[in-house]
């Protein structure tokens, strides 16, 4: 046989035999619920509420009964993505751009679409709007749902669609999950890594009536380890989301079981913060938004009928940090970057085999407070050290007791309070223009694979008298612009000089059209009339239960043509102010766009 022949034949073997590794990899099958507690579930022993599909992971697989995540929602995501500390790649905060996760960072999709995988995203993503912080820019081929980390509707919600918004019907979690749904079929015959990040059960309070008629009268039995402090409607309701959140869970493994691909996905589930209200959590301290145990302890369920245990229980410490790392080795996929993980491989824990499984500390950080877990203490944002073997509820300090203990925890949490500090300089860099709470990054703006940038109000800053509709910006538009020195500020990088169509999406009072506004970057300048006017209600068929005064309450708006400007490349203000007035005020912005044209 020539050599060269025998050179191509043993091509064709190591490609088939890569094929063949590759189609036999498992399915990847991810869902992330959003401000839901430990003790949302029924597998945790609460009884008010009756989740069997969400269970049916952990009876089925392994539950991690010790997994922490961060306090708040976009940091845990990170860990997630990352398989490292949050603070590492640069997600500070949860809106303003401070949610965005560093681009030198690689993520977990990166991984398993480098491995042949199909990637997609159906829900919240929260770590970034704009290429290259958008999903289809860290690993995803397809995404549908909304970046931002709030969304004020749920019911018939305009989301986007590959860069796209477009009008949905339906209810919000119904709708992703859908999508979820025929990204399964469509990909059935290849390995696919599927992210399903629900939106639930953070607020606004908002679940389909069918769920909220078995709740609303239901007595509350199992209160708050506060009580006074629980709002009964408000647990009411979170449970009503949590029994469709169920639901939507079952119909994905139905579609897995009735595709013949059950026994080959791993499908693991767990929640980003502890719950958003005082609600039951077992007698623990804390909910989301604090360092406590009750704060960053989630249900983790995983299952693998392939390979995984059914009714498995680890009790070692672990966290959000470990999901990269373990996901990869089991599926035997390559992890893409060389920046170290804080996360461990649990797969010996999943497996049952016999480790010498080294002790570990798992930290977790919300804003100035921060906190340490060990596999039997737990070091308080304040210095009080828990057993919380003894004391799961940290009603007593054992300081006194242990304090050997005491000071190792309180040097390690303050080593690494200092690395996540030094590991990115954007803390120290001053605020755009003095945009108090808007980061500092720029927005990028002008891919050719990506041409649609949208800036919401989220992003920008607001000057003069424009304000946001609400004090959490996520889901918010600009409002109060009655000025000539009012303005909206968004601090971009364009990457690509060029011609931008620019739409803006708004409302206006009829009798208040026909302003003149100015879009400018540089020297460029782009000037359009304000109309037709568009003054619709607010909706009133959004919420179950009044949203909270900080939220926005939402309404339809209409998408206004302002034209075409040439941007050239580069980092300066983009700046939208009005030249002339003739009514009492401009319009509200939700958002602006800009099209980079071929």
């Amino acid at each position: 046989m020539k050599l060269r022949t025998l050179i191509t034949l043993l091509f064709a073997v190591c490609f088939a035999c890569d094929s063949l590794h590759a189609a036999q990899r498992p399915n990847i099958v991810i869902f992330l619920a959003d401000d839901a507690g430990w003790g949302d579930y029924s597998h945790s022993g609460n009884k008010q509420v009756s989740t069997p599909n969400i269970d049916s992971i952990a009876k089925g697989g392994v539950s991690l009964d010790r997994f922490y995540v961060q306090p708040v929602c976009s940091p845990t995501r990170a860990e997630f993505l990352t398989g490292r500390y949050h603070p590492r790649g640069g997600v500070r905060g949860v809106s303003t751009g401070l949610e965005r996760l560093d681009l030198g960072e690689k993520t977990i999709a990166d991984a398993f679409k480098a491995a042949g995988y199909a990637t997609g995203c159906f829900g919240k993503w929260h770590n970034g709007s704009q290429w290259p912080y958008h999903p289809m820019a860290r690993g995803f081929d397809e995404y549908f749902g909304y970046t931002s980390g709030h969304w004020g509707e749920y019911f018939d919600a305009p989301l986007e669609e590959n860069g796209r918004m477009i009008r949905t019907q339906g209810y919000i979690v119904d709708v992703c999950t859908d999508r979820a749904l025929a990204f399964i079929e469509k990909n059935k015959a290849q390995p696919f890594f599927c992210y399903v990040p629900l939106t639930t059960p953070h607020s606004p309070w908002a679940a389909p009536e069918k769920d909220w008629e078995r709740f609303k009268n239901k007595p509350i039995t199992q209160t708050a380890t506060e009580p006074g402090k629980e709002n009964a409607d408000e647990t009411r309701c979170a449970l009503a989301m949590i029994e469709n959140q169920d639901m939507n869970v079952g119909r994905v493994l139905a579609k897995l079981r009735e595709g013949g691909l059950e026994e080959d996905t791993i499908v693991l589930y767990f929640s980003d913060n502890g719950p958003n209200t005082m609600r039951w959590t077992g007698g623990m301290k804390g909910k989301k938004g604090t360092t406590d145990e009750g704060g960053v302890r989630s249900v983790c369920y995983m299952r693998w009928p392939a390979k995984l245990p059914a009714g498995r229980t680890v009790t070692q410490i672990a966290g959000a940090i470990d999901l990269l790392p373990t996901l990869t080795s089991l599926a035997g996929v390559k992890r893409i970057g060389d920046k170290p993980l804080d996360g461990r491989d649990l797969t010996p824990l999943l497996m049952e085999r016999q480790t010498d499984w080294p002790e570990r500390m798992i930290f977790s950080k919300w804003g100035t407070s921060a906190s340490v877990r060990t596999q039997t203490h737990r070091l308080d944002n304040f210095g009080k050290l828990f057993d919380m073997i003894a004391d799961p509820g940290q009603t007593t300090p054992v300081n006194d007791k242990q304090p050997e203990l005491t000071a190792k925890l309180a040097d390690a949490l303050k080593a690494w309070r200092t690395e996540m500090a030094d590991e990115n300089p954007v803390d120290t860099l001053k605020r755009v223009a003095g945009g108090a709470g808007v980061d500092p990054r720029p927005i990028p703006t002008g891919y050719r694979e990506f041409p649609i940038t949208m800036l919401p109000a989220r992003d920008g800053e607001p000057r003069g008298g424009v304000k946001r509709s609400g004090n959490a910006p996520n889901c918010s538009y600009f409002v109060n612009w009655t000025s000539t020195q009012d303005s909206m500020v968004w601090l971009l990088d364009v990457h690509t000089g060029g011609r931008y169509e620019v739409t803006a999406d708004y409302t206006c009072k009829e009798p208040d059209a026909g302003s003149t506004i100015e879009l400018s970057f540089r020297d460029a300048r782009l000037t359009a009339k304000v109309a037709p006017g568009w003054n619709p209600p607010l909706y009133t068929n959004q919420d179950t239960l009044p949203r909270a005064s900080g939220e926005s309450r939402m309404k339809e708006f209409r998408t206004l043509k302002l034209g075409t400007i040439t941007l050239p490349a580069g980092q300066a203000p983009l700046t939208l102010r009005a030249l002339e007035i003739p009514g009492k005020s401009v319009m509200d912005v939700r958002r602006v766009t800009l099209t980079l044209l071929p």
